[in-house]
């Protein structure tokens, strides 16, 4: 090693030491931090959760349907589908007759919201129609219809 070397390697051991002297003696902000952390924390309380498990009564089945009774849904009852052009749509008049892709006779479809729940008949009561109910979807057909979509 150089004169020159080692002269320079004490300069540098030299601000070090008037580094670590500075932090350590001279300033207070260090030791204010300090205290801050050294506080202790505050007592907190504990979170009190409502508990929603369900009740051991029977009425929580009966109080939980009523909840949904009064929520509009869309029934439709179609008769049939076709597909066909514009073309074709545009010439339509009154009396056209546009064929379906159901038979005559064959049961309709009752859809609640766009979902197949029965099979009904059209009926004509006092001059209006209805439908009658003749095959309900049971929630395992309907379930199985949903897996094919």
């Amino acid at each position: 090693m150089s004169a020159e070397d080692v002269k320079g390697q004490d300069d540098m051991a030299d601000a070090w030491a008037a580094a670590l002297a500075e932090s350590s003696g001279g300033s207070t902000s260090g030791n204010e931090v300090a205290s801050e952390v050294a506080q202790p924390a505050e007592q907190v309380a504990p979170a009190a959760f409502t508990n929603f498990a369900p009740t051991s009564g029977g009425g929580g089945a009966g109080n939980d349907i009523n909840m949904i009774l009064d929520i509009p849904v869309q029934l439709t009852v179609e008769l049939g589908r076709t597909r066909i052009p514009i073309k074709n749509i545009l010439q339509l008049a009154q009396g056209s007759v546009v064929e379906l892709d159901a038979l005559a006779g064959e049961p309709m479809d009752v859809l609640v919201n766009g979902f197949l729940i029965a099979q009904g008949e059209v009926v004509v009561v006092n001059d209006k129609f209805g439908i009658r109910l003749t095959d309900i979807v049971t929630p395992s057909e309907r379930m199985r219809r949903l897996s094919r979509v």
